[in-house]
């Protein structure tokens, strides 16, 4: 079977790797979205353990259609009783770009026709009551081309469980996740983030530094499938269960606000680690610890009435990270002037997505001797 393992833009590498990690070496990464075969032993797999996907989609069907009665007429002749019964509950999402059939609405409401038409010939019933379990399929249409898939998560991949606070502009998870990952950042590596809010990054490095699978404590959709041996899903469990570690580890949050870091302390007690989080603004930041990996998420200044003052805490930031040379720096923000404010160009940079703000992430070495 074809699974479609969605990403952030910039992130898609990273799910490929995961998916390598994993053993689900047949993969082929896309604009935004990786491609990957497998059973449902892999799709367990994949709905626990990847760190920054998005969603996980098993492909029913993929085919062209330029007009409504192709659509209808090539969804319609899919195998859908192979997933649906014919009470299923059936809710359709979709989206369009750069496509004839750009009425997402439109094409929402021929494919639930096209597929009810499709139930009762392949049952041989006269209505399809919708009485039993909910079954989320998503249409999704680009340059004319239609991908018809069943939603394996229900919730995104993102809602781990532990986060039940928020912050002003929190970071999602999987980009917390996606930013570790991007870093060089290692189980016994040393991490701080200055300036954590609700302690997304250094949660998600805790998870990551004791192999946690990031999705254990939830539930998916898929587990809801009626032709779907729920064994499938407790035996990945058990697996996922046995492969966790609980290491004491070097790794630190720390914000001005005591309030953050009460949230903080609250999330990573339901994720179940054991961090370090301080009350110190970053100007104060000081460690014990030579060298690590240093990731924050600054204020990006997107209001005017803001900007003054955070371009004064980006050039507070470069004075206060030269006084750890030996770490390597990682800062995310929307703002296009960054580095002249920071008074220093990058030495890697990576194009992100946050809460749909095109971001870069800035990476500066360490200083050679």
């Amino acid at each position: 079977m074809e699974f479609i393992a969605t990403a952030k833009i910039g992130l898609e590498s990273t799910v490929a790797f995961q998916l390598h990690k994993l053993g689900i070496l047949d993969t082929e990464t896309l604009d935004a979205r990786v491609k990957f075969r497998g059973g449902y032993p892999e799709m367990a797999k994949a709905l626990l353990w990847l760190r920054t996907a998005e969603r996980l989609l098993l492909t029913v069907g993929t085919f062209r259609a330029e007009t409504f009665d192709s659509l209808f007429e090539q969804t319609k002749a899919l195998p859908w009783n192979r997933y649906l019964s014919p009470t299923t509950r059936i809710h359709v999402n979709g989206k369009s770009a750069k496509s004839a059939l750009f009425s997402v609405s439109d094409c929402q409401s021929i494919v639930k026709k096209a597929i009810v038409e499709s139930l009762k010939a392949a049952y041989r019933v006269n209505s399809v009551p919708e009485t039993a379990e909910e079954v989320i399929v998503e249409v999704g249409i680009l340059k004319n081309e239609v991908t018809l898939a069943l939603d394996c998560c229900g919730a995104g991949l993102s809602r781990r469980g532990y986060r039940t606070y928020n912050v002003a502009a929190p970071l999602s998870e999987t980009l917390g996740a996606g930013l570790i990952l991007l870093s060089r950042f290692f189980p016994d590596t040393p991490l701080i983030d200055p300036m954590c809010g609700s302690g997304t990054i250094p949660i998600e490095a805790a998870m990551i530094a004791n192999n946690v699978a990031p999705s254990l404590e939830r539930n998916f959709a898929a587990e809801a499938w009626r032709f779907l041996d729920p064994k499938v899903f407790s035996l990945a469990r058990e697996e996922a269960q046995d492969l966790r570690r609980n290491d004491r580890l070097c790794i630190q949050g720390c914000d001005i606000d005591p309030h953050c870091i009460d949230l903080c302390k609250k999330h990573a007690k339901k994720a179940g680690v054991m961090l370090d989080w301080r009350v110190r603004p970053v100007k104060e930041l000081s460690t014990e610890w030579r060298s690590g990996v240093l990731i924050c998420n600054p204020p990006y200044g997107e209001r005017l009435s803001d900007a003054s003052s955070v371009k004064a805490l980006y050039r507070d930031m470069r004075r206060v990270f030269e006084r750890i040379p030996d770490w390597q720096i990682n800062i995310i923000t929307s703002n296009r002037d960054f580095e002249s404010v920071y008074g220093k160009p990058a030495d890697r940079r990576r194009k992100l997505s946050n809460g749909g703000m095109v971001c870069t992430m800035y990476q500066y070495n360490p200083e050679r001797k």
